[in-house]
């Protein structure tokens, strides 16, 4: 992964190549929608992004609050994006907790064994048909 040779990069771009996003049009998407923030305050995708700048991304369920270490416009290793950045402790705990939660509310659940055979399809159909009125 080659470092930028200017002070800044454009969010969107260093957002992809840090691999927070597969495309870097997700990237401006989560951008223009207010998913990300540098040092608190919106952004747009074009903003430049310096090397110790505080970010907050929200990508589903997950949120990281994370601190830019280095400046990248090319996509590389898994290994190596994840040297462009450092994500805060609480960060980490909290993405933690978030994930233990969904784990437990999901461990109820249990996937049918095989497709729903005639009857059960109209079942599913006209319940269906009642959650949309």
């Amino acid at each position: 992964m080659q470092a930028s040779d200017s002070a800044n990069v454009r969010l969107d771009l260093w957002l992809w190549a840090a691999r927070f996003f597969r495309t870097r049009s997700l990237a401006k998407h989560a951008i223009e929608t207010g998913k990300v923030e540098v040092d608190g305050q919106r952004a747009k995708a074009s903003r430049g992004v310096r090397a110790g700048d505080a970010l907050r991304i929200v990508r589903g369920d997950e949120v990281f609050e994370i601190a830019v270490l280095a400046l990248s416009d090319q996509r590389g290793p898994a290994s190596i994006a994840q040297t462009l950045y450092a994500e805060s402790d609480t960060s980490k705990a909290r993405r933690a907790e978030t994930l233990a939660t969904l784990r437990a509310a999901r461990a109820g659940y249990q996937p049918p064994e095989s497709k729903p055979d005639k009857r059960a399809r109209r079942l599913i159909r006209a319940l269906g048909d009642i959650d949309a009125t």
